[in-house]
């Protein structure tokens, strides 16, 4: 098998480039998308630096991603499997970084919750040895109870175990549902994640605002973003996320690359030598 090549500066801007935008009309599995998915900025945008998968998309090396949460995560209310967002994530970054060996693994499950998800880690998650894992949590938990005190430790739990393996992680939050907004605890929840992602230094996809904003400014019309349950998304915004996820996603990375070619950065951390980082005292709980 002949190694793909690392690709150079300007052919990986070019690669994002050419791809970045609004989506198809139509993408490859046939579901029609709306004519927007876009969002601001300052909305999409993933801060926290994604040293491993940077390094590898530069080096032209395979990605591993998994993608764990449940049931949005597993495509409920998509029309086919293909049509659910890890899978049309995958399409994306490959039309996005053609050459390379993006995979994207669904070990969503639906219905499950922070505690459930924690005891399948090492059987769903480590045992892929991913690159990168984007955890959809926050939702069920909203669903289920007002007190979210020991979601907060469990989550960072979750969180503090991939970084000891040099995971990089992105934690997305809750989708912006009537359901969801019913719930006295939704705005908490947001918060929540929004903070244990800053205190613990992962990646944040802020899935609640963006939807949002889709909401608000109808860019999804005359598609849905959530089906006849009042919960779960459709192939419409299951599309979108997958869209605005890779962006954000190609964004990151480009920008590690070129802080890597500044000769003030480390370059052991770029390559992801130094990526693991020790979780907050607060988070270092007993197994």
């Amino acid at each position: 098998m002949t190694a793909t090549p690392a690709l150079t500066w300007p052919a990986l801007a070019f690669a994002i480039a050419s791809a970045s935008g609004v989506p198809a009309i139509a993408d490859a599995t046939g579901v029609a998308l709306p004519g927007t998915c876009e969002a601001p900025r300052a909305l999409s945008a993933i801060e926290a630096p994604l040293y491993r998968t940077s390094s590898r998309i530069v080096s032209g090396k395979p990605v591993t991603i998994v993608a764990m949460g449940s049931s949005s995560t597993l495509g409920t209310g998509a029309s086919s499997p293909a049509s659910n967002y890890p899978s049309r994530l995958e399409q994306e970054l490959r039309e996005r970084f053609p050459g390379i060996d993006v995979r994207v693994v669904n070990h969503g499950v639906g219905g499950q919750d922070v505690p459930e998800e924690l005891t399948r880690l090492g059987r769903d998650v480590m045992a892929e040895h991913p690159d990168l894992v984007i955890w959809q949590v926050g939702t069920n938990a909203v669903l289920r109870r007002d007190d979210l005190s020991a979601d907060e430790q469990l989550i960072g739990r979750g969180v503090a175990s991939m970084q000891e393996k040099g995971i990089d992680i992105v934690l997305m939050d809750l989708q912006y549902a009537p359901r969801v907004l019913s719930r006295p605890a939704a705005g908490e929840m947001e918060r929540l994640i929004a903070d244990l992602a800053r205190r613990t230094q992962v990646g944040l996809f802020r899935r609640f605002e963006i939807m949002k904003e889709w909401d608000h400014t109808q860019q999804l019309a005359p598609a849905t973003a959530i089906g006849p349950d009042g919960l779960h998304m459709t192939d419409a915004s299951y599309g979108c996320l997958a869209n605005r996820l890779a962006e954000a996603l190609a964004t990151n990375w480009l920008s590690q690359n070129k802080l890597a070619k500044s000769p003030q950065r480390n370059p052991d951390a770029v390559a992801g030598v130094a990526h693991a980082r020790l979780p907050a005292p607060d988070l270092l709980l007993p197994r």
